[in-house]
């Protein structure tokens, strides 16, 4: 693998951002062939960021190709009502409401329609805290390199430089090395929801 270098957000971008959101979600492993629409996921877990937070959105990048990135918003609460206002609403035109399927009965698919139409939204005992969250996803070839760790810092810095105190992310909990991972920045356990763990980390601005 050539080396690899961040860069920021540039139009065009989404298919192959989406794609390693696609080829990393299942817990960090591939989802691909688990999705009808390998779209939907992207436009749950990326798009609204690149929509509406772009400045946050930091890419790795290998001999041109996109391989991973960190993206994330300073203000959950403020993007959560910009969400609301311009992401989901066209969505929820393409993608049905799966509410009359019981949640153990829906597909993939319908599990990210359900969350298109009911987002989750975070806790205000959180976000008080840690205002900020993030995602961040690399493809196996860049894992282990430190990628990781020089992606994080870019995105940390730049969300202490907007504003935020703290940030926080969800992590599933079959996804033990990517919990590791975070640790080892400095996050800590600050909740728990189904199937996975919150962490948080106070934020300061750069020196």
């Amino acid at each position: 693998m050539p080396d690899a270098h961040i860069r920021g957000f540039r139009p065009g971008d989404e298919p192959v951002l989406y794609e390693i959101c696609l080829r990393t979600g299942d817990a960090g492993r591939d989802a691909t062939g688990q999705y009808a629409d390998p779209r939907v996921l992207g436009h749950v877990y990326v798009g609204p960021f690149l929509a509406l937070v772009p400045e946050h959105v930091h890419v790795l990048d290998a001999d041109g190709t996109a391989v991973g990135y960190a993206l994330g918003a300073a203000d959950t609460g403020r993007f959560e009502v910009e969400c609301e206002r311009r992401w989901w609403p066209p969505l929820r035109e393409c993608y049905p409401d799966p509410v009359a399927v019981p949640p153990q009965e829906r597909s993939p698919d319908q599990e990210m329609a359900h969350l298109i139409h009911h987002p989750e939204t975070s806790l205000r005992a959180v976000t008080d805290r840690f205002p900020a969250h993030l995602h961040i996803n690399l493809l196996p070839v860049v894992q282990r390199q430190g990628h990781g760790r020089r992606l994080m810092a870019r995105l940390l810095a730049g969300l202490a430089t907007a504003g935020a105190t703290g940030v926080h992310l969800g992590v599933d909990i079959g996804n033990p090395g990517a919990i590791d991972f975070y640790h080892r920045l400095g996050f800590t356990d600050i909740d728990t929801e189904p199937g996975g763990v919150i962490m948080g980390m106070p934020l300061f601005l750069p020196s």
